[in-house]
């Protein structure tokens, strides 16, 4: 509902008033007690700050703020770092209006907080860059090749990484070692910060595709051939892959290709039977390079003839992926089984799900969405061995779902810890190897209390711990889970806003981000901003408008995190870029301050 201003209440109103609220956040500090005395010292002011700020949040401020405002007061929009001591300075301002004097030595206080998130800032996410100009940092997800790529991990240090993320649910942990030593090279004390992969609740897999590659000629609008198709075919066993590049199409093959020669024809009938005619304009004793005007599908175990010669035999392809093509009133049969299941486009879709806690937790009417909410589904039924949901929304020609697509299930309450068994056996190596350590699908306080036992088994102390807010449940439990993780050393919080969007719904991320950023403030806790920055100029080398305005945006976290794609360098610099000319225009967020029900102590 939009706010409706009200009217300027009276000095002695306000001052009442005011006073009733700071008695507020007296009561939440005393109901709170036992949970701030068991946080860590260095953390029990921000333990009380993000107390009052979660009780100062449950009162719909705005009446106050007008009147605060017409008076030429601070209208309690920079709360976040000192809940209680800018409440008591207004206050005392307004007391002192009221006696007809000012008060002129009370605000220095105010800047404290501050301070506060400033150090933890420092001893959680590090320094910024050297050359940078800049406060915000920048993490980096690496790449798998920069196991083996010394080069690429120093022009990204270059280019602006102040943290390196490395994601255990990919690769091993010799890769990660080799990545660690690489980050560790770098100039500046780059941090480096590992994700927990989390229970993963995924499609299973499909049935195995025919092992086929497609290849054709370039046409114009008319139809005609502007440039022929080329192939390269190459001996099997070279180490050549198959696959398409931007020159030609690899094809490994088995045969004798030293007998062939430039100008020479080789015939063929292709995967559906047509016959075609291939050109060979270069060749040498292991490779031969054919081109033809007419499309031909090659498939594993083909014939080609060159004449009188030998044969030619297609040699391994790889498997062309399968999908389901779902289309809204589908039916989508989540089975607990997690053998292959055939691809096909019938009306009824059979596919394995990842996570068996879905099969006990998840009921009839609960919404299930597939593929980054690209697909949404009700539940109608669940047995003990399948989940049976009729898909409402799947865009207006379908959408093809594969194997190993996320699956959300927003309105269940899923049993099962944080932390999984894989989790558990990658921490000695995060405990010894990395700086940070991300905790993903954390929804609880018990989720965090029980990382931070794993930790203290392994005597992990100076490992940082971070918070990724994925789940509505998360969201909700922030507080609570911030106040266990202050029992800890370093804290941050993590925004994952592709998760997040999909469990929320996109139009409540924007608003949910924001009240992530306040609630992280008043506990004096740095923030990453996480998930699809410049997500198009990493993927592609051309950023779309959107997202630059949207990095922009990120200034007012303390750290910035990019996802890895071939133009990553170019991402870094862009964004460091970015920050660098934001940081003279933003600085947090201020703001009208309605009621917040999202967040509760209790």
């Amino acid at each position: 509902m939009e706010f409706q201003r009200a009217h300027v209440l009276s000095l002695p109103e306000l001052h009442a008033q005011l006073c009733a609220l700071r008695d507020s956040l007296y009561a939440a500090e005393a109901a709170a007690v036992e949970q701030i005395a068991a946080v860590q010292p260095q953390h029990r002011s921000s333990a009380r700050n993000l107390v009052h700020y979660v009780a100062i949040r449950q009162h719909d401020l705005r009446p106050l703020q007008v009147s605060l405002s017409a008076y030429g007061l601070s209208s309690l929009g920079r709360t976040e770092s000192e809940v209680l001591s800018w409440l008591l300075t207004v206050i005392e301002t307004v007391a002192a209006m009221l006696e007809g004097r000012h008060r002129h030595d009370i605000w220095g206080a105010l800047d404290s907080g501050d301070l506060v998130l400033e150090r933890n800032t420092m001893a959680t996410l590090g320094d910024v860059h050297s050359s940078a100009d800049r406060d915000t940092r920048i993490m980096v997800t690496m790449p798998s090749e920069a196991a083996d790529d010394d080069a690429l991990v120093r022009r990204m240090g270059a280019a602006g990484m102040d943290l390196a993320r490395i994601n255990c649910a990919h690769d091993d942990e010799t890769a990660w070692s080799r990545m660690v030593n690489s980050v560790r090279e770098l100039p500046g004390d780059v941090l480096v910060a590992m994700d927990l992969g989390g229970p993963k609740l995924r499609t299973g897999p499909l049935e195995a595709g025919p092992k086929v590659i497609k290849v054709k000629p370039t046409r114009n609008d008319q139809g005609v051939v502007t440039e022929p198709a080329r192939v390269r075919f190459v001996l099997e066993g070279e180490g050549v892959e198959a696959g398409t590049t931007e020159i030609e199409t690899v094809i490994p093959v088995r045969g004798k290709l030293s007998d062939l020669r430039v100008g020479d024809q080789l015939k063929m009938r292709d995967a559906r039977g047509r016959r075609r005619k291939l050109q060979v304009v270069a060749a040498n004793e292991t490779a031969v390079v054919v081109t033809f005007d007419r499309t031909v599908y090659f498939e594993t175990g083909q014939q080609i003839q060159p004449g009188a010669l030998d044969a030619i035999t297609v040699g391994e392809l790889p498997e062309v992926r399968q999908h389901l093509l779902v289309l809204a009133g589908d039916e989508i049969r989540l089975r607990r089984e997690m053998s292959p299941q055939p691809a096909h486009t019938t009306r009824v879709h059979r596919i394995g799900c990842s996570l068996e806690a879905a099969f006990s937790d998840v009921r009839p009417g609960h919404r299930a969405l597939f593929d980054d909410g690209k697909i949404e589904g009700l539940v109608r039924e669940v047995t003990p061995n399948e989940i049976v949901v009729d898909v409402v929304r799947a865009g207006a020609a379908g959408v093809k779902l594969r194997a190993e697509k996320g699956i959300n299930l927003p309105d269940t309450t899923l049993r099962i810890p944080a932390l999984t068994d894989d989790d558990r056996s990658h921490l000695p190596f995060v405990a010894q190897h990395a700086d940070m350590v991300n905790l993903s699908f954390v929804r609880s306080r018990e989720d965090v209390a029980d990382l931070i036992h794993e930790l203290e088994q392994l005597g992990a102390d100076r490992l940082a711990i971070t918070l990724k807010i994925e789940t509505e449940p998360g969201f909700m439990a922030l507080p609570q889970m911030l106040l266990e993780a202050m029992r800890w050393g370093e804290v941050g919080v993590m925004i994952a806003r592709g998760d997040l969007a999909v469990e929320l719904g996109f139009d409540r991320l924007a608003e949910v981000q924001e009240e992530i950023l306040w609630v992280c403030e008043a506990a004096h806790v740095p923030v990453i901003w996480a998930t699809q920055v410049l997500d198009s100029l990493a993927r592609t080398g051309l950023p779309s408008r959107a997202e630059v305005t949207d990095a922009a945006m990120s200034r007012r976290a303390e750290a910035v995190m990019l996802n890895k794609g071939p133009f990553i360098v170019e991402a870094i610099s862009a964004l460091d870029s970015i920050l660098s000319r934001m940081g003279g225009h933003v600085d947090k967020k201020r703001s009208l301050m309605r009621p917040l029900a999202s967040f509760d102590l209790s």
